[in-house]
């Protein structure tokens, strides 16, 4: 009976050893690529932002420029309030267009402003996002 509980304990043991051994290792079945995919990715984005906006027309509607331009990485909106005029809902639409940081983080630096007033499309880029 001793033997068998022997066995047992040396059983025991060489399986927690064995597991201990086995809990580091790390199987990866990709392609190596991962990283190659992550950065190709946001080219892919930055080149199709760029291609889009050369498609835009001043007068666009809202709806126009978000079906072309799909949706933006950041936004900004506000009312923009003069005396003896009716308010202007400005909304400012930020496309990645250039990339300044490999942060993986998107900045407005690293995007190019696209403006609207009252739904309808009056600029893009640092002079249309400075004018307002």
């Amino acid at each position: 009976m001793n033997a068998n509980i022997n066995r047992k304990l040396i059983a025991v043991t060489f399986l927690g050893l064995a597991s201990l051994g086995l809990s580091g290792c790390v199987v990866n079945v990709g392609d190596g690529e991962s990283d190659w995919d992550r950065s190709e990715s946001w080219e892919k984005v930055q080149d199709k932002n760029r291609s889009n906006l050369a498609k835009l027309s001043l007068s666009m509607s809202k709806d126009q420029v978000m079906t072309l331009m799909g949706a933006p990485d950041l936004s900004e909106s506000y009312l923009q309030q003069s005396a003896g005029q009716a308010d202007k809902e400005v909304l400012v639409l930020f496309y990645r267009t250039q990339r300044s940081h490999s942060d993986g983080k998107t900045t407005k630096d690293e995007c190019t402003p696209v403006v609207l007033s009252n739904h309808v499309l009056v600029g893009w880029g640092d002079t249309a996002y400075n004018k307002i």
